[in-house]
């Protein structure tokens, strides 16, 4: 009997551990180790033991790839499979990726305050965009939720300044900040602040948003972003599209591609199709993945009804993903059943969070003007180089949430609303300043949009080739629609027809998909049924085959019978044909 040998390398490569760090939403960091077929559910799961969380469906763990692009941890999926690329020790990010659409339905106040927590870096990062009244009133909720109520004695004429709210922070909304917490916030306890700032800050139309920066078919930039409510796009500082999930019908990308796919109600149920272009198409996937898990998220009613998904046309099946955990509904109703006594919370105390020690003290004035947007610096996992300029009491620059840096220079993001829309952590790879080009040179100089467009505008020789074009095709468009019978006319409205139905369209594409698989199961399996009846080969395995009682049945009762009928009808043709 022979043993059975297993490499003594594969054994020790198995049992491994590999060093993981997890930084949380306050900064602090959670270290463990995993083996190389410890799935992304272990770490989620260990996270929230730490946190001894429940509702735990809203968050998940984001890490960076050595090309700076983003993803979510999968948590069907092994970690070492998906961060095969990443060097070690792997660096992760604690996120919320979920955003509750009514954080007032959360059960546990942990929840919130982890929420809170989330809010507050979208704040700071200028992911959340507020008005000048709603940015005072939510950075007066932070400040009551951190320091309590207001004491003279204690706090200084100045002491808003400790606090570095938003990318752009004037005098003037540091004053007010500093009256609403006087006078509307006194009494508030902690818990009840952070409620405030929540209850406040998912009216506004950014909330949950993490944008992704893109180009439209103009060559415009545009910001991306799935909501509860829907899929949203931004330019500049205004909501250009919102379309609800109902009315989304499908997601998909090609390349560095993405389309949406929906119904416009207001055009009587016309569909629409929406185009745009991402840098890579790392990011391009990274975006269709998000949508579609928010999709399911937000959507389905139960788990059950999610469905695989698939990027694909008629032959090519493409990248295909699921989303598995439980949608909205299902968390809303297993978080109003727990029973259990709430947790313990512990927040982190000012002073002793990163974000403290990475506050600035320069004396920022508010700009209402628009400025040119800064984006994250290329060297995201350098140390920013050191201001001479700045004092001696300016900190480090602060790391945003996926573990590089920031750079706080004069034209960073903006979060009030009469300035531009320019998350300043909004996606990888990191665009650069506008001065330099801004979101222009994430794409490559052939293959950008903008320039395509400013060459085509600008090309007289090319203007005049597309209008000859032009005229040319409405002249044969005249003659065609002229020469055209009326029967003509009937097969191709009946043709726009089928070609308008979504129904109709689902069943062609799945009839096509069927006789393609009918054609190649024949293609198999015909080569190997002449194989084995006609050929003279006398493989051992084809005689045993040939040997086999049912074999010799379909043999003997069918294909002779058929072969026969076959040439007799071949021989008949062949001498009609020399009669002739």
């Amino acid at each position: 009997m022979k043993m059975l040998r297993f490499r003594s390398p594969s054994i020790r490569s198995l049992d491994q551990e590999i060093p993981c760090t997890i930084r949380l939403l306050d900064d602090s960091e959670l270290s463990c180790s995993i083996q190389r077929d410890t799935k992304g559910q272990f770490l989620l799961d260990h996270v929230c033991n730490h946190y001894n969380l429940l509702e735990k469906d809203y968050f998940g763990i984001r890490y960076v790839d050595p090309e700076k692009q983003r993803h979510w941890l999968e948590p069907n999926k092994p970690v070492v499979r998906q961060m095969k690329s990443a060097h070690q020790p792997y660096m992760m990010c604690f996120r919320v990726k979920f955003y509750p659409h009514e954080p007032m339905k959360i059960k546990e106040e942990l929840t919130r305050y982890l929420l809170y927590l989330q809010l507050k870096r979208d704040i700071y990062h200028g992911r959340l965009l507020c008005p000048f009244a709603e940015a005072a009133y939510l950075g007066a909720c932070i400040v009551q939720a951190e320091l309590g109520d207001y004491d003279a004695e204690e706090h200084p004429s100045d002491y808003i300044r400790d606090f570095k709210l938003f990318p752009k922070q004037s005098l003037k909304l540091e004053r007010k900040i500093m009256e609403i917490h006087k006078n509307e916030l006194r009494g508030q306890s902690a818990a009840l602040a952070e409620l405030n700032m929540l209850q406040r800050a998912h009216s506004l139309e950014t909330y949950g948003v993490d944008p992704h920066p893109c180009k439209d078919f103009t060559g415009a930039t545009a910001f991306l972003g799935f909501t509860a409510t829907g899929f949203v796009v931004f330019q500049g500082n205004k909501r250009i599209h919102l379309l609800k999930w109902m009315d989304v019908s499908k997601l998909k990308f090609e390349g560095k591609t993405f389309y949406v796919i929906g119904i416009q109600k207001e055009s009587s149920m016309k569909k629409l199709v929406l185009t745009f272009h991402t840098s890579t198409p790392a990011a391009c996937k990274h975006l269709w993945k998000c949508g579609v898990e928010n999709q399911a998220f937000y959507k389905c009613a139960k788990s059950s009804q999610i469905k695989t998904v698939s990027s694909s046309n008629i032959f090519f099946k493409g990248s295909r993903f699921r989303y598995s955990g439980r949608v909205a509904k299902e968390v809303i109703e297993a978080s109003s059943k727990i029973q259990r006594e709430a947790p313990e919370v512990r927040r982190a105390q000012f002073g002793q969070s990163r974000s403290f020690n990475s506050l600035s003290h320069k004396n920022l004035i508010m700009n209402m003007e628009p400025l040119v947007p800064a984006l994250p610096s290329t060297n995201e996992y350098e140390e920013t180089a050191a201001d001479s300029e700045t004092s001696n009491l300016r900190p480090q620059a602060l790391k945003d949430e996926d573990g590089f840096e920031e750079e706080d220079d004069a034209g960073g993001a903006l979060t009030i609303s009469e300035t531009a829309y320019s998350p300043c952590a909004s996606m990888l790879p990191s665009p650069v300043d506008d001065s330099q080009g801004g979101v222009d040179l994430l794409f490559s100089p052939i293959q950008s949009p903008a320039r395509l467009l400013r060459e085509l505008h600008a090309d007289p020789d090319i203007q005049a080739q597309l209008e000859a074009e032009r005229a040319r095709d409405r002249a044969y468009e005249r003659t065609r629609l002229a020469a055209r019978s009326p029967m003509s006319g009937v097969l191709t409205n009946s043709l726009r027809l089928l070609s308008s139905n979504e129904r109709v369209n689902a069943c062609v594409l799945s009839v096509v998909r069927f006789i393609s698989v009918v054609v190649g199961v024949l293609l198999i399996t015909v080569p190997a049924l002449l194989l084995l009846l006609e050929s003279d080969i006398d493989w051992s395995f084809l005689h045993e085959i040939r040997q086999t009682p049912e074999f010799e049945q379909f043999h003997y009762e069918y294909y002779c019978p058929l072969r026969r009928w076959i040439l007799c009808r071949i021989s008949m043709a062949m001498e009609n044909l020399w009669s002739d």
